[in-house]
């Protein structure tokens, strides 16, 4: 892995998981703008605490050292949840201002899951074994 492509994952990593925490407690607890915002997009309310629960999850999983199938779930989750996010905004008609958040949270998952170290790859460990 060159010195540049480390510095790619390391940068999306961080700032996906300053992303996806940053919200998480209000999430849980179904407090502030969130219960707007997911009213809004037609979503029962509850969806939040499994959304904020699961993205604990997910940092905690992109974070810790090795796991490398733990990180490939939590990378799809967060996939999943970003453009299900970015999809819903765009139904329901909202302005750009309103999707960009969820849009930039969508190529940063993919940008750190592209960069990852190649021991963090799956077909890199099934070429090893």
């Amino acid at each position: 892995m060159t010195k540049t492509n480390k510095i790619i994952y390391w940068a999306s990593t961080i700032f996906l998981s300053f992303g996806m925490s940053a919200g998480r407690i209000q999430q849980m607890l179904q407090i502030g703008g969130y219960n707007e915002i997911i009213t809004q997009l037609g979503y029962p309310l509850y969806l939040l605490s499994i959304l904020g629960t699961w993205k604990v999850l997910g940092v905690t999983a992109i974070l810790i050292p090795k796991k490398p199938l733990l990180k490939e779930w939590a990378y799809a989750g967060f996939f999943f949840v970003m453009s299900g996010a970015t999809i819903s905004h765009i139904a329901v008609g909202q302005p750009i201002t309103e999707t960009l958040p969820s849009i930039i949270l969508l190529l940063v998952t993919v940008t750190s899951w592209y960069f990852r170290p190649n021991d963090l790859k799956i077909i890199e460990l099934q070429k090893q074994k």
